[in-house]
Formats: structure tokens, C-alpha cells, sequence
């Protein structure tokens, strides 16, 4: 849904105007995560599938958060449950929230959504200012924007606290009350800080309060985050001017380009005023009249692929084959991601990014990788069987690509979503890692971080399924699952019986490797299309270094640096590389080359 200038600003004014004021104050960016106190209001479905559908979770995302809760399926009517969403810096930079979207039902009205459905985490007045429907006249089933406030922390108020719950209060609530739910009684003067000028007593309004993360413990603000990052700003004057009709960037002047050639994002906020306003390389330009040209006007004759975030068509642009990704204006987050990874980021095994496109939809264009992709060559039909080498050459250029990203860019990039359909075959069946709309950046050294779960089933480690943690340890593990399929030819998640019976591959390879005679064993699991030709040996090393990828344990994992280094010793066709100085940095060498 569009917003124009008029309901743009006026949902800003009328945030604002909802919050408490501290001067000076404005955002630069987000953070990852933040938790929304959701109550569970009598008579409505009390569990939290429900509560999850609302907020664009499954309720295992959900339950993560409520471990105290004795079941997910029946949660008591008055109890609170958090719901956690990443905290984004909206208006031009005036506040913090996240959008949701929601499909309006029978009888609802904006106050119903705001005060029922939403249990006060956003107001009436801001789903008016919000989204175009006249306040007496939602229609059933159109989807509307539901903008929820939230905080990253403020260095002036405390340095020690970055993760905070949104906290509708309610009738009965006081600054005492809510200090002890949350551990806080000793340190009421930290929430009235926070807080400034807010009566928690008034049973209406929103509060934030610093929260403990999963492990029990509080996320101390980022050093580098802005001094202050609450989600509240007096100035409004930026935002008149960000304000305007999103279009196709061409042809871009000279003064809207940064010097250093980067591009400036604006994170999503399910609205299409919002995605005009960053600017990028002069390389990256196209017009929508000419991604219309290309594909004749995105004709079906030309979709090649239809992928989570949308359609793919085959185009010719400039003298290039290229692929148009064509994107639902809902998918800004996946589309900003990518732009920004792949204008900075440039390998020979990692897709290139030839342009983007912001007009009623998203578009990304693409370098045409004319061979399909991994997961089509193992189990597609119709294409001769990848022999082993061909096999052994794909993993290590897909290695080298992910390396590059986590080693050799600053700051560095976690994929979250390395899968074999994401690893796309050349016509001289090289590997490109493709698909960087879950990327997330972090900062060289840092320890692993929570967020929201993203990815696919079957590639995710136990650290990041079961708590959120991320690290470049997580892509580690995915690539060791991509291994065994390279071995086996097989799904990541299989199944053994009934539709309810599955078995994942990595636990089908610890199983083979496990036994007596492995090397036997994992015989059985190779791609039965390869028949005979393959060298057992090299098979048994790469489903050794699939194992190591996937330890439990994240510190136990190599790193795909080490992971490269193994596999270009294990598509040698010599074993007279030296390699002895590595060693003692890279253990897996040994593995590799038999010793």
C-alpha cells in the first residue's frame, strides 16, 4: 500500500505525538531485535500459532521467547507473552519501529485492530495515519500496515542495556509493578529515564524497559550505536522531503552519489514512500521502461524461475543476458539486502548485481548464470549426473565465495540462507553463490548474536534454530550440509515413512560415518546416479569434512577459510602441494591430503 505525502508525514506526527519527547534525539539505524509485550485478551484464540500469525511467525519463533509457558496450544487469557521483530529506524530517521501487515477481518474497525487484536502495541490514530482506508471504512480482507514502536537503548541514559521490551501498559499497572516483572525494583529511577514524563499509573500508553536476552542476561548497547536510539525524534522537517513517489533510479546526477560509490539503505517499513529515498553506484541504474522492454512487459514466455520473494525473468540488457528478479513491494528487506551486499561486494564466485529497479514492485537484475541451479543438477530431471570432480570443483568455488564475504570485507556478511539452490552452475559448471536477501552484517570479532529466524529448514545449526544466535558458523554448518548433498544427491530433510516421519541428512551421514566400517557405509549414501565413478576415498574425505562442518558445538567448526583450503587439496589431481606451514592453522589439511 502506498502512502503519499500527506499520510506519510501524518503517521510520523502522530507517533511522535504518542511518545515521550527527549530533545536532540533522532535514529541512524535500527537493531536486530526487540521484544513486543503482547497480552492475551479474553475470548480470542489463546495460544500462540495465533499471536505468531499476527507478527509473520511460526509459534516455535514465538515459544522461544515463553519457555515458561507450559504449553504453546493453550496460553491462560490475561497472560503476557513476547513476541520478538527487529527494530528498524523509520520515518527518515525519526523513530524506531517495525511494520507488520495485517488482514482486516469481519467487524474489524482501527480501534478493534489497535486495542484487541494488536493489545495496544500501536494506537488507533497512527492505523488511521497509516494506510489510506477512511476510519469508518476498512474493507474486509485488505491488508493495512501495523506499526509497532520499539527501542535499541540510549548512551546517555546507560551504555549497559540494548535489548528493550514495548510494554503496553494497562489498568492496575505502576512504575512498581512493572519494575519487579522485569527484575528491576532496585533500578525504578533507570525506567523513569527511559521513560521521561511518563505517568505508570495511567493504564494506557507504551513504556520501554530493558530486558534480559535468551541466556538471562543483558545486551549491553553496541558501541557503535547511535548515542541515541530511542524511538522518539522533535524534528520532522526530513521527512517532508523524504516523502516522495518511489521510481526507477536512472541516470542518478553526480550530487546524489556518494563519493566513496556506496549505497545509503533504508531499512524496511512496509511502505513504498519509504523506498526511494537511498541512493547507490551509477552502475547499478535502469529504468522500468527498459526492464519492461526486455522481458515484454515481464511475459511468461520469458519467467525462468519463480523463487520465496518472487518471479525471475530471462532479459537482455545492454548487451548482456541478465536475469530480472521482480519482487512484492513486501520484500523490501530481502531487496535492500541485497543491493547493499552486492554494490560493495564483488567476487568471482559470488553473483553480480548488474542493477535494481523500485517502481510498484522491486526488481534486482542480475548477471544470467545459464546452467541452473546445484539442487536442479542433483535431483532435477532431464540433466546428466554432475560427475565427481565437476562436484568437488562446485563445493570449492561456492567455498572460496562464502570465505570472501566472512574473511575479506569490512565490515564482514553472514549469508543465513546457503543452500544448494542458492549455489547457481555456470556453463563451465563453476559454482556462484547466489540469494543475499537474509544477509546480515557483523562486525569482524564479535560474538554471535540474536535475531530473527530466517533460512531454510534442514541447513540451520542447533544454536541458531533453538536460540538465534548468529555467526559466520551458521553459513559453516549450512555448506556442510550442501557438502553431503553433493555426495548423496539427497533432500536436506528426508523422508522415512508417514508425512510426519523425517529424518534430517546430516543425522543419515553421522549414522554411516559412525560405524565400524564408514568408508562402506557412506558408499550406500553416494548418489547412485554416479555408479562406480567416483574415488571412494576422496567421497569419504569430503563426508569427513561435511562432519566437521556440522559439530553441534559452533566452536568446534572450522572456518570457511579452512574449509576452502581442505577442498582445493581434495581437487588436486597431485599430492606433491606443500602445505606443511598451514598446518598448525588449518588441522583439516591433514585430513585432506591423508595424512
Amino acid at each position: 500500500m502506498e502512502l503519499g505525502l500527506g499520510l506519510g508525514f501524518l503517521l510520523v506526527v502522530v507517533l511522535l505525538g504518542s511518545l515521550p519527547l527527549r530533545s536532540e534525539s533522532s535514529c541512524r539505524k535500527g537493531c536486530d531485535l526487540a521484544i513486543g509485550s503482547y497480552y492475551l485478551t479474553p475470548g480470542l484464540h489463546l495460544n500462540l500459532t495465533y499471536v505468531g500469525s499476527l507478527f509473520s511467525q511460526t509459534y516455535q519463533e514465538v515459544y522461544l521467547y515463553n519457555r515458561n509457558l507450559s504449553s504453546p496450544d493453550s496460553v491462560p487469557a490475561g497472560s503476557r507473552v513476547n513476541v520478538s521483530f527487529p527494530c528498524d529506524c523509520l520515518g527518515g530517521g525519526a523513530f524506531l519501529g517495525h511494520v507488520f501487515t495485517y488482514q482486516v477481518g469481519k467487524g474489524d474497525t482501527y480501534s478493534s485492530i489497535a486495542a484487541t487484536v494488536y493489545a495496544n502495541l500501536t494506537t488507533a490514530t497512527a492505523l488511521a495515519a497509516a494506510n489510506s482506508y477512511p476510519v469508518n471504512n476498512v474493507p474486509l480482507g485488505a491488508e493495512i500496515n501495523v506499526t509497532v514502536n520499539c527501542s535499541c537503548g540510549d548512551a546517555d541514559v546507560s551504555s549497559n542495556y540494548g535489548l528493550f521490551v514495548t510494554y503496553p501498559l494497562r489498568p492496575g499497572d505502576s512504575l512498581a509493578s512493572v519494575a519487579a516483572e522485569y527484575g528491576l525494583s532496585s533500578q525504578q529511577d533507570l525506567l523513569e529515564r527511559y521513560n521521561p514524563g511518563v505517568n505508570f499509573s495511567a493504564g494506557t500508553g507504551i513504556v520501554f524497559v530493558p530486558t534480559e536476552d535468551l541466556n538471562g542476561s543483558y545486551l549491553p548497547l553496541p558501541p557503535r550505536a547511535s548515542r541515541r536510539s530511542h524511538s522518539w525524534n522533535i524534528s520532522c522537517t526530513l521527512l517532508v522531503t523524504s516523502k516522495v513517489r518511489p521510481s526507477c533510479i536512472d541516470h542518478l546526477s553526480d550530487d546524489t552519489v556518494p563519493p566513496n560509490g556506496s549505497v545509503e539503505i533504508t531499512p524496511h517499513v512496509g511502505s513504498t514512500s519509504q523506498l526511494a529515498a537511498f541512493t547507490a553506484d551509477k552502475s547499478v541504474e535502469f529504468s522500468y521502461e527498459e526492464l519492461a522492454r526486455a522481458t515484454d512487459d515481464f511475459n511468461l514466455t520469458n519467467k525462468i524461475g519463480q523463487g520465496g520473494f518472487g518471479a525471475v525473468y530471462y532479459a537482455e540488457l545492454r548487451g548482456e543476458k541478465a536475469a530480472i528478479k521482480k519482487m512484492d513491494m513486501k520484500a523490501s528487506r530481502e531487496f535492500f539486502a541485497e543491493v547493499k551486499v552486492l554494490t560493495h561486494v564483488h567476487h568471482l564466485n559470488l553473483v553480480r548485481l548488474l542493477g535494481y529497479c523500485v517502481k510498484d514492485s522491486l526488481f534486482l537484475v542480475y548477471e544470467y548464470i545459464d546452467n541452473g541451479n546445484l539442487s536442479q543438477h542433483l535431483r532435477g530431471s532431464g540433466r546428466n549426473p554432475l560427475q565427481w570432480s565437476a562436484r568437488v570443483q562446485i563445493a570449492l568455488d561456492a567455498a572460496r565465495g562464502l570465505e570472501y564475504i566472512h574473511e575479506h570485507t569490512v565490515p564482514a556478511y553472514i549469508h543465513r540462507d546457503i543452500k544448494s539452490a542458492n549455489i547457481l552452475i555456470d556453463s563451465n559448471f563453476r559454482g556462484k553463490v547466489a540469494d543475499f536477501g537474509l544477509t546480515k552484517l557483523t562486525e569482524v570479532g564479535n560474538m554471535p548474536v540474536q535475531t530473527r529466524l530466517v533460512g531454510t529448514f534442514g541447513y540451520m545449526p542447533p544454536e541458531y534454530a533453538q536460540m538465534g544466535d548468529v555467526s559466520p558458523k551458521v553459513d559453516v554448518y549450512a555448506f556442510g550440509v550442501v557438502l553431503y548433498e553433493l555426495i548423496s544427491a539427497k533432500e536436506a530433510i528426508l523422508r522415512t515413512g508417514p508425512v510426519t516421519d523425517s529424518k534430517g541428512l546430516v543425522g543419515l551421514f553421522e549414522d554411516a560415518l559412525g560405524q565400524p566400517d564408514p568408508m562402506e557405509h557412506v558408499r550406500k549414501l553416494v548418489d547412485p546416479r554416479l555408479g562406480d565413478n567416483f574415488p571412494l576415498d576422496s567421497v569419504h574425505k569430503m563426508a569427513l569434512l561435511a562432519k566437521a562442518c556440522t559439530q553441534e558445538n559452533p566452536q568446534l567448526r572450522p572456518s570457511m577459510q579452512a574449509v576452502a583450503v581442505a577442498l582445493m587439496i581434495l581437487s588436486s589431481n597431485t599430492e606433491e602441494l606443500v602445505f606443511d606451514g598451514l598446518y598448525a592453522k588449518h588441522p583439516l589439511i591433514n585430513l585432506m591430503s591423508g595424512r
